[in-house]
């Protein structure tokens, strides 16, 4: 793969990665102890007024605990790609070795297997 096609790929993903922190940065935080992993903030309403309000309060947790999980996996995805691309690894199918093709990786730049491969996981 070109210099110059690996180096647009790598600017997508970082962008893609800032985008992705802030997000996360919206709903969580960083947890210190373990590196990549955040941990979802429990929304605070005020004190609760009844029973619903504090409802409320976990219907909102709950449904932005998977969208956090969601967003974690990518991340840890586009870190991983950025690595590859650092080790000089990029491109290369997890599965089989071969070339990712540059189409794929265009649409997805954090891609770790080849569209074949990805059919029979």
């Amino acid at each position: 793969m070109k210099k110059e096609i690996v180096q647009q790929l790598k600017k997508q993903l970082e962008e893609k990665k800032v985008k992705i922190e802030g997000e996360l940065g919206s709903i969580a935080r960083k947890d210190p102890k373990f590196k990549g992993d955040y941990d979802t903030r429990y929304p605070d309403f005020g004190a609760p007024q009844s029973p619903d309000e504090s409802a409320l309060e976990v219907s909102a947790y709950e449904s932005t605990l998977p969208i956090e999980y969601a967003l974690e996996i990518r991340l840890k995805e586009i870190n991983k790609a950025l690595e590859k691309i650092k080790k000089g690894t990029y491109g290369k199918c997890e599965t089989c070795g071969k070339a990712i093709d540059e189409k794929r990786l265009q649409a997805m730049p954090e891609a770790e297997t080849c569209a074949k491969c990805q059919k029979t996981k």
